[in-house]
């Protein structure tokens, strides 16, 4: 036995040496709130990688260490600055959101979350709830206030949200328990000592017993996919007592068994143990489509934030434009009154209407303003923190392109399409089947339970002869003297057990019958009421995208009209100006009425801006609609995930000597001017 102690004691000397060598809480205290959260060494490494010698021992129980986030942009934005200005097409904007955005970059994660999730159920544990963030709030695009009185800009506003995809449901947690599939090792290590005072003398020969106890347990338990749960154990105790009707003192007893329980009603079936490996894989296709959802929700806002700067900068075009007819019939009154033709009133008038325009030109040219904040924010990690991106002026160098004939589609192919790739109903659709999975567990628990429990077990004993014994003339008696097989050390422990000297067996049934039942039956209706409200709420979504599609085409339908009709308005509107112009040359017309159809031009002006730009939105609200915003902007799904777009920024168009666009570059189109291919 002494052997046995020995290296017993060494190895707890090892592992206490093991120990000394991991980061304390004396050089990490916890009132330092990393101490908690980090450990000493953040590199980060694979799991195979061994930093110390004792690694492959503990590497099971040392968290992962993850890379630190990023927050430094992408090279793409920094080779479209130039001079100040951040030149950016619609593809670039897009490319930049794909590899800097926030909401994106946080779903990442949810990838990484999905794997451990499956991790976790094939231990045996509780997927937690879908990694699935909140709907990503849109910057705001509507207008603060068309410049000139007029409509205010048609915005996206959809039906078409982000769903937050719930986990499972709390009573499908309540269903019949899982085995715990990682097997465990489980020790005892005790030393005692007892003094206890006896009040007759025939059982242990002495009125004060005392034992000095030591116990050595070890054993190893798992959870099988059948129910089953088993466990082998091997058990020690030392003792040494000062009886002197003990055989033998000091003795060891020892036992090696095994116990298996066997469910055979309430928690038996592969199916049944298995579910939550089953809905921890359908999270990982959950997490696929709410990743699509968000980058879907992402890019069309960049699109809208994009289009509605396009149109806040012709905006400011059409405002500069009405100064600039403002200060040419201030200077014609004020040349008509010095010659006498004219009443000093009329350039008071002509006074009061430049300073409606250049306050109308300041509040057009603040709105641009913030819309680039609110596109820089949406493209970059760091939002305006850079001073570079900060001060730098969004030049957009694409427009809204209207083409002269409209794609015809039937309906219901285009509603086909969106209940086939829309992500979100698919998404709600492997929920409901996670919840009919779950239910699975509802359902077992309102069987009995019936368990068939088999225990098999050795016994050993040995030790040395008492020496507290009655002798005979110096010899124990051989009524109490201990049997040979008795006698010796630990390897007659060892011996004993291999033999099955002393074998122990047992099987059974354990029967549990619940007479009403009625918390497993309530579990059950609840769940499958709520399994219905479920499917409810899938063809609601189903409807919501049919109405989300015929809303979509609808504005496109009334958006086209809109536009050529402000085409028809501008170019009439201009026929005016120029004829009331001549009228006012000829002295046939007033300031006021000259005044009057400027104003009425530069209104027409705003409101061909405003329809381009709700068919530009119109067009982005039913991508999002049909679920082909990716398609669209030609987003592969690989090239997301990773944060890397693969297509070069688009070149910079040529600068003339004011550092504009050339008249080729087409950023911004004349007020009034076509925009059809």
């Amino acid at each position: 036995m002494k052997p046995f102690q020995s290296y017993l004691a060494l190895l707890c000397v090892a592992l206490l040496c093991v120990g000394t060598l991991e980061p304390s809480f004396a050089q990490n205290p916890p009132s330092q709130p990393e101490a908690l959260s980090k450990p000493e060494d953040q590199t980060p490494r694979l799991d195979s990688q061994s930093p110390h010698w004792y690694s492959p021992f503990v590497h099971s129980y040392d968290p992962k260490i993850l890379p630190p986030i990023t927050i430094s942009n992408s090279s793409r934005i920094d080779s479209l600055l130039r001079g100040g200005n951040l030149y950016l097409s619609l593809q670039d904007a897009v490319a930049l959101a794909l590899e800097n955005n926030i909401d994106i970059e946080v779903q990442r994660y949810g990838f990484l979350i999905a794997d451990e999730n499956v991790k976790l159920a094939q231990a045996g544990g509780l997927p937690s709830t879908s990694p699935v963030t909140p709907e990503p709030v849109a910057a705001s695009v509507t207008s603060a206030g068309a410049p000139g009185g007029g409509a205010g800009l048609t915005t996206f506003g959809g039906g078409n949200t982000v769903s937050v995809a719930g986990g499972i449901n709390p009573l499908l947690a309540a269903g019949s328990a899982i085995p715990f599939y990682d097997p465990q090792i489980i020790g005892t290590l005790q030393w005692g000592h007892t003094t206890t005072p006896e009040q007759n003398t025939i059982t242990s020969g002495t009125t004060s017993l005392t034992s000095q106890n030591s116990i050595y347990n070890v054993g190893v338990t798992q959870g099988f996919s059948s129910g089953a749960a088993a466990t082998v154990s091997y058990n020690n105790l030392v003792q040494d007592q000062n009886s002197v009707r003990n055989l033998l003192n000091p003795y060891t007893t020892a036992s090696v068994g095994l116990t298996v329980t066997q469910p055979l009603l309430q928690g038996f079936g592969l199916a049944l143990n298995r579910r939550n490996i089953r809905i921890a894989r359908n999270f990982l296709k959950v997490n696929d489509y709410v990743f699509a959802q968000q980058v879907i929700s992402t890019v069309a806002n960049v699109v809208q934030l994009y289009w509605n700067l396009v149109s806040y900068i012709e905006n400011v075009e059409v405002e500069q434009q009405s100064l600039v007819y403002s200060n040419k019939l201030l200077e014609d009154n004020k040349k008509q009154v010095e010659i006498g033709t004219l009443a000093p009133v009329e350039v008071t008038r002509a006074n009061a209407e430049l300073s409606s325009d250049e306050q109308n030109l300041l509040i057009g040219q603040t709105t641009v303003r913030q819309q680039e904040v609110l596109l820089k924010n949406a493209i970059s990690r760091n939002g305006i923190a850079s001073p570079e991106i900060a001060e730098a002026h969004v030049v957009p160098t694409d427009r809204i392109r209207v083409p002269e004939v409209e794609p015809v589609r039937p309906m219901q192919d285009l509603i086909s399409e969106a209940l086939d790739k829309r992500p979100d109903l698919a998404e709600t659709r492997i929920q409901l089947e996670n919840t009919r999975i779950g239910m699975i567990g509802i359902r077992d628990a309102m069987r009995p339970t019936l368990n068939m429990i088999g225990t098999l077990s050795n016994n050993a004993l040995t030790g040395q002869t008492n020496p507290l014994l009655p002798t005979t003339s110096g010899v124990t008696t051989t009524t109490t003297a201990a049997p040979p097989v008795l006698l010796g050390g630990y390897g007659n422990i060892l011996a004993q057990l291999a033999g099955r000297n002393f074998p122990n067996y047992t099987a059974g049934f354990q029967l549990d019958i619940p007479l009403r039942n009625r918390a497993a039956q309530a579990n059950m209706a609840i769940a499958q009421l709520q399994m219905r409200q479920n499917e409810l709420e899938v063809q609601k979504s189903v409807n919501q995208i049919r109405q989300d599609v015929s809303n979509a085409l609808i504005a496109i339908d009334q958006a086209r009209a809109r536009y050529d009709a402000a085409e028809k308005a501008v170019v009439l509107e201009q026929q005016l100006l120029d004829a009331e112009q001549k009228k006012y040359a000829l002295g046939t017309s007033t300031p006021f009425n000259v005044i009057s159809v400027q104003r009425d031009l530069a209104n027409t002006q705003l409101s061909d801006v405003q329809a381009l730009t709700a068919y530009g939105l119109a067009k982005v609200q039913l991508d999002q609609s049909l679920g082909t915003v990716l398609e669209s902007n030609r987003i592969e799904m690989e090239e997301a995930k990773t944060g890397k777009v693969s297509r070069p920024p688009s070149p910079i168009p040529d600068l003339n000597r004011t550092g504009n666009l050339n008249n080729g570059g087409e950023a911004h189109r004349p007020p009034g001017a076509a925009s059809k291919e």
